[in-house]
């Protein structure tokens, strides 16, 4: 057995990760659009005002329909007595029979024995009713139906003989019910259609204002451009200044980069003169040794620099997840104290870039056993598992360590922040993790970072899968296999190293 064999071992199963829902496996709840929102409160608006203006319009229109119409009923009354008084008895026949042709009024002898149903439905009614006797006396009878026919009967006397006057009762009905539903209907639709398109004309310069800083947030500067030629003044204020903002940071991204990428580039040919020199002019092997160790130093915070710099612009390939993950294990190094468990699904495939991902794991592999030391028994134990979920792979790296204080755990991910620069071993650059996160945005994923219930540091990544072979991708291109990456082994590592 070799001498690296012996100082890597395999295991096929890893230890129990937290049951917990990862960030990322659990949907992120939704709230209500301000498109609904505002629709939903011009809609209760609208509708309340409909109702209380029809409640308005039909409290107004009761009393002088009730006046009209018991007026009307209270002439016709009058005149058919008046007419059957002064009339003799053959005249009175002929008359009759004209008032039930011409008018549709029909009068009937008033039998004591006659059953009737008071004309008191409703409000309207009662108000006819009351003004009827008011006016024709107190002996008036004002019935809805009389011995089983229904009708408007009003009872009135001629020389004491008591008669029953038949009339259509839509004569002082109100509107029909079906009117006032079309009426309100139409009113509602009218209203609703109007929320909706204020709701629409309100909401389409902030939908666009939401995707423009989504956009921006991204780093995508060039595709949140908002229209600065909009008739409302306001929205082409803020349009403007908008894009004034995209612009400024575009540059200033640009220039930090370029800065950053100067820096470093130009550091490097000194530094290889200081190693060469080193080693040449320096005859204490202990100082060379030491030496060369902080040239080293420098020059891997002058690789974080370049890796932070690095442009965004990626093109998707499939990458295998099983063989980056080894690599990035297996470039650990060899320390017993160092113990990582890899549990992927075999052949596990990811949208990505195969440097890009490997030196995503490479660099949480290098926070977690830097930080994630056991407390107690000094050593770092490393858990790395995935799993396919739709069309995404969630994977999440932890540590077994102290974690981190909730307070600074969203700061982690910030260019230049060190959570723990008080320790001796925090001699970074607190870059790590924002070029973790920089890179998984780039090839489309996502990472969160989270305590584990069960102690620790737990790293959240999700990516998209990647399709099988001979399918092409949402853009409608299939992806070129990415190259292999050189791994230790096939299966599951613990890779141990010491920390610089």
């Amino acid at each position: 057995m070799s001498d690296l064999e012996s100082r890597v071992s395999f295991e096929t199963h890893p230890g129990d990760l937290e049951t917990a829902p990862a960030p990322l496996d659990v949907r992120a709840s939704r709230g209500v659009s301000l498109f609904w929102r505002t629709f939903f409160f011009l809609s209760v608006l609208l509708l309340g005002c409909i109702m209380a203006w029809l409640q308005t319009f039909r409290a107004l229109e009761y009393e002088p329909r009730a006046l009209q119409s018991a007026q009307q009923l209270a002439s016709l009354v009058n005149l058919s007595r008046a007419a059957l008084v002064h009339s003799d008895s053959i005249a009175r026949v002929s008359l009759i029979k004209t008032l039930a042709d011409e008018e549709g009024l029909r009068i009937a002898p008033r039998e004591p024995s006659d059953n009737y149903l008071l004309y008191d439905r409703d409000s309207l009614s009662r108000n006819v009713s009351a003004r009827l006797r008011a006016q024709l006396g107190p002996d008036t009878v004002v019935a809805r139906e009389v011995n089983g026919k229904a009708g408007l009967w009003i009872g009135f006397s001629i020389d004491e003989d008591p008669y029953w006057l038949l009339t259509d009762p839509s004569r002082i009905g109100p509107v029909a019910g079906t009117t006032w539903l079309i009426w309100l209907g139409t009113a509602a639709l009218l209203s609703l259609a109007g929320a909706a398109a204020i709701a629409g004309l309100i909401n389409h310069p902030l939908k666009k204002l939401s995707f423009a800083a989504g956009r921006v947030r991204d780093g995508d500067f060039e595709s949140s451009q908002l229209n600065e030629a909009v008739a409302t003044s306001e929205i082409r204020e803020v349009n403007i200044g908008f894009n004034r903002m995209a612009q400024r940071l575009s540059k200033i991204e640009q220039d930090r980069t370029l800065m950053l990428a100067g820096i470093s580039h130009d550091l490097r040919t000194p530094l290889s003169r200081l190693r060469l020199e080193t080693e040449m002019s320096v005859a204490d092997e202990q100082a060379r040794e030491h030496m060369a160790a902080d040239i080293e130093q420098v020059n891997a915070i002058i690789d974080k620099f370049l890796d932070y710099a690095r442009p965004d612009n990626l093109t998707p390939d499939r990458v295998h997840l099983n063989q980056t993950v080894d690599a990035a294990a297996f470039a650990l190094g060899a320390d017993p104290s160092t113990h990582v468990t890899i549990s992927i699904p075999p052949n596990t495939w990811v949208l990505g870039d195969a440097v890009e991902l490997q030196r995503v794991f490479a660099n949480l592999l290098e926070n977690a056993q830097r930080y994630g030391r056991d407390p107690v028994t000094g050593t770092v134990k490393i858990d790395i598992a995935a799993k396919e979920k739709d069309d995404s792979v969630l994977i999440k790296l932890r540590d077994h360590g102290p974690g981190v204080s909730p307070e600074i755990l969203g700061q982690l991910t910030q260019p230049f922040f060190r959570g723990d620069a008080s320790r001796s071993a925090a001699t970074g650059t607190g870059l790590g993790l924002s070029i973790v996160e920089r890179a998984l945005i780039r090839m489309g994923g996502r990472f969160v970072l989270a305590n584990s219930s069960t102690g620790g540091l737990s790293a959240h990544i999700k990516m998209r899968k990647a399709p099988p072979l001979g399918k092409t991708t949402a853009k409608g291109k299939e992806p070129a296999q990415a190259g292999r990456v050189p791994a230790a082994s096939s299966t599951t590592a613990r890779a141990s190293i010491e920390s610089s």
